[in-house]
């Protein structure tokens, strides 16, 4: 599957099934899998914050690589998650993903340790020398503490084999600025991680969204990009009220406060697409706040108003 430069649409972070919380459960990766892609999205990003990828075991990481691929048999891109704190084992898995047929990596760059900005781009460089795989850059400071400096991006984008951005910061001042730096840089692609915002960026900045809903409901995701793409903002403000109300109760359904992550793979579950179970250190989802999904899908209108 050839990546289009830029990369344009819907692509989903898709979520790891998982049979227990350090194994892979390969029969719901392709149910999964068959879901999102015949929902229209243009690629998938696997490893990612949610597809869990820093909390999973070494093993399961490259059996998700080697599934993903061979399930997606060349329909989409699949773009691997590679972030680590270790150069080497970024790499390794770098190679391991482009021999299983992996069209780019991603990193969010170097993580636990606090690095300046030089050393981010000598980080980037360092990858760029040596990955077989075109990059993304991931800039996700919430949970990696460290930002891509506009300079940074632009630097970076510089580099051979660089292309292209996903921001999860949710500034779009920020999003702006890295458009405008790189205004002559049409083949660079950009795109915004926070559902909430995805519309307005598209319409004003950027290529499409990776989007965690769209592991549920792909079309709606992709109609939203395309009602952006097109300019057409009596539709857009429609299916953004509905993701807005899709973010609302599932990522915000816990009793207490932790990932979005728990309600999305309870969400999951409930529709069929894979078990209810997360990576440690996370819990999955028991009793009330599993019934309190069951009721915000039956509001959305996704299951029977009487789903037992």
């Amino acid at each position: 599957m050839s990546l289009g430069r830029p990369l344009c649409g819907i692509v989903t972070p898709l979520i790891t099934p998982l049979a227990t919380p350090e194994s892979l459960d390969t029969k719901s990766l392709e149910k999964l899998l068959n879901h999102v892609i015949e929902g229209g999205v243009s690629a998938v990003f696997i490893l990612g914050t949610t597809g869990e990828g820093p909390a999973l075991p070494t093993g399961v990481r490259r059996e998700m690589v080697e599934a993903t691929c061979r399930l997606v048999d060349s329909r989409v891109p699949v773009l691997v998650g590679v972030t680590d704190s270790s150069l080497k084992d970024l790499l390794d898995l770098s190679d391991y993903s482009a021999k299983c047929g992996a069209e780019a990596i991603v990193t969010a760059g170097p993580t636990y340790f606090p690095v300046a900005q030089p050393e981010l781009q000598n980080y980037i460089e360092q990858v760029a020398a040596r990955s077989p795989l075109p990059i993304f850059l991931y800039n996700m400071p919430s949970h990696t503490h460290l930002r891509f400096s506009v300079e940074t991006v632009v630097k970076a984008a510089a580099l051979p084999g660089v292309i292209g951005l996903k921001d999860s910061s949710g500034e779009l001042n920020y999003l702006h600025a890295v458009k405008h730096a790189l205004r002559d840089r049409p083949d660079f692609t950009l795109l915004v991680g926070p559902e909430e915002i995805m519309g307005e960026a598209v319409l004003l900045t950027t290529n499409g969204g990776v989007n965690g809903g769209s592991n549920l409901f792909p079309r709606v995701y992709v109609q939203m990009y395309e009602a952006a793409r097109d300019g057409d903002a009596a539709r857009m403000r429609k299916l953004n009220e509905r993701i807005i109300d899709i973010s609302r109760r599932i990522y915000c359904a816990g009793t207490y406060g932790s990932s979005y992550l728990r309600g999305l793979k309870c969400a999951a579950a409930q529709l069929g697409l894979c078990k209810n179970v997360v990576s440690t250190p996370y819990t999955a989802f028991e009793g009330a706040e599993v019934e309190a999904i069951r009721q915000h899908l039956r509001e959305l209108g996704e299951l029977p108003l009487q789903a037992g």
